[in-house]
């Protein structure tokens, strides 16, 4: 009798803690979070929206570029055949006008640029704001202390792995993007600060 209470208890003991460790959670959960980048939805779409847009801002550039080598070479050859002499009047005034689409072109291109770094700035915010809300919504139902990016550790559990389980969320939460540049008040920078 005395044995069979002892093993009773010995089993009680060790089935007692491996029913706690199967109910404990993971203090740690890690995301993969450069494959919800290249993986979800709205990533997805942006990505080749933005890809686009930089496209045919480089088209936009090279034909600038090929417009104003056309349009220049020949007040180049009008300017080296004056061989040091001050141009007349008229190329004087070719010239200036030439520098003015010069300078246009360049606004043109700058403009484009800033307009395609905000646009992917704002793309970043809005999705970056979402992945941290669902994140943060697995991390407290699944009661963890922290979640950390897959990338940065050296290795891990595939149990504290919640990445399918963020990317189902965030393609539901956040099916689309605006794929527009960020409202002007962001794009500002306070003065003094």
């Amino acid at each position: 009798m005395k044995t069979l209470i002892a093993t009773m208890l010995a089993a009680t003991a060790i089935a007692v803690p491996a029913t706690a460790l199967a109910q404990a959670r993971p203090a740690i959960l890690i995301v993969d979070t450069e494959r919800v980048a290249t993986d979800c939805t709205a990533c997805k779409a942006a990505g080749t929206q933005l890809q686009q847009r930089e496209t045919q801002l480089r088209t936009r550039a090279q034909t600038l570029q090929q417009q104003l080598q056309t349009e220049g070479k020949p007040l180049q050859d009008a300017v080296t055949a004056l061989k040091g002499k001050d141009p007349d009047a008229a190329l004087q005034q070719r010239i200036t006008a030439f520098q003015g689409k010069e300078r246009s072109a360049q606004q043109e291109l700058a403009n484009s640029q800033r307009t395609l770094q905000s646009t992917a700035a704002n793309v970043n915010q809005q999705i970056g704001s979402k992945l941290l809300q669902v994140v943060e919504q697995i991390r407290a139902r699944r009661g963890a202390a922290i979640v950390m990016a897959k990338s940065g550790t050296i290795a891990s559990d595939t149990t504290i792995d919640v990445t399918g389980e963020v990317l189902t969320a965030l393609n539901q939460q956040l099916p689309s993007v605006s794929v527009t540049p960020l409202p002007q008040q962001q794009q500002q920078q306070p003065q003094g600060r």
